[in-house]
């Protein structure tokens, strides 16, 4: 089986942290760290697009201001979208897969996290021009240098995966996974990250339950509410609880900036989810009984 228990259980996903969201100052990022490392969370997921290709440097600061060893911690990042923003100018949106380009932007990565490796390299989004050769041949040359320990892909397909193992092994695949979007369930996603024991991640992992009101966000409201007095626990923590049932063992990656939603998030983790209950909050979000 392919390593994936160092990661936390919790990943704490920092693209709110500096100014698509929270616009945290060095010291407020330190102690953020910190405070992650207290709860257990271990694990940082990065890109470097967050913060229009600003977030990976601010929160390099910050780590090297924490004292915080490196080998207590893993750090995550994704290269490969590019798009038109004050610190980078594109005509067009676009990916770039290029072996150069993943090789500049990985060491651009190291640099501005100020460390020597990434634990985990992600491609972020599938290119239809994406060629396996100068795929694996940026990635062998990472790994043997010692500047990635491990590569995998973001909101991949099993089928593109399959492409890109004709010439190397892909260890990991984080997706669009939540109960309100729930799609990778269905297509083969979940399934190839269990069968090829892949680590499997979730961004958004409470999907449109915040952030939307429709007939399914009001379903699984009343629902919610029922469980939330069973289970003593809060809507996030039932809407994580649900993913973490799963049996691709699913790290969510959370991401908020505030330590008490982080807090709750980690305890989440111990919520076991009745089998009955997983179900009931399955059928309100599609808004019909399974087959």
């Amino acid at each position: 089986m392919k390593e994936t228990s160092k990661y936390s259980r919790i990943i704490a996903g920092t693209m709110t942290w500096g100014n698509w969201g929270k616009e945290l100052s060095t010291a407020e990022m330190e102690l953020l760290m910190h405070r992650c490392l207290e709860l257990d969370i271990t694990t940082f997921d990065h890109a470097d697009i967050y913060g229009d290709y600003t977030n990976e440097e601010q929160f390099g600061k910050a780590f090297g201001k924490s004292a915080i060893k490196r080998e207590n911690i893993q750090l995550i990042s994704k290269c490969g979208i590019q798009f038109d923003s004050e610190t980078r100018k594109n005509e067009v949106k676009h990916y770039n897969y290029g072996s150069d380009y993943i090789l500049w932007s990985a060491e651009r990565s190291l640099k501005l996290l100020q460390t020597e490796y990434l634990d985990l390299l992600l491609l972020h989004r599938p290119s239809p021009l994406m060629h396996p050769d100068e795929i694996s041949q940026a990635v062998h040359k990472l790994k043997k240098e010692g500047k990635i320990r491990q590569f995998g892909v973001s909101n991949f397909t099993p089928s593109q995966i399959a492409l890109l193992e004709t010439r190397l092994p892909v260890e990991a695949n984080q997706v669009e996974f939540s109960l309100t979007a729930n799609e990778v369930m269905y297509e083969g996603t979940l399934d190839d990250c269990l069968t090829k024991h892949r680590l499997a991640m979730s961004w958004s992992p409470l999907g449109l339950y915040f952030k939307e009101k429709t007939k399914q966000t009001t379903r699984i409201k009343k629902i919610l509410k029922e469980l939330s007095k069973k289970y003593e626990a809060t809507e996030d923590q039932l809407l994580l609880a649900w993913i973490l049932k799963h049996p691709a063992n699913i790290h969510p990656v959370v991401g908020t900036a505030t330590p008490d939603r982080l807090a709750l998030s980690m305890e989440a983790v111990k919520l076991k989810m009745e089998l009955d209950d997983w179900f009931i909050l399955l059928e309100a979000s599609n808004g019909y009984e399974v087959a």
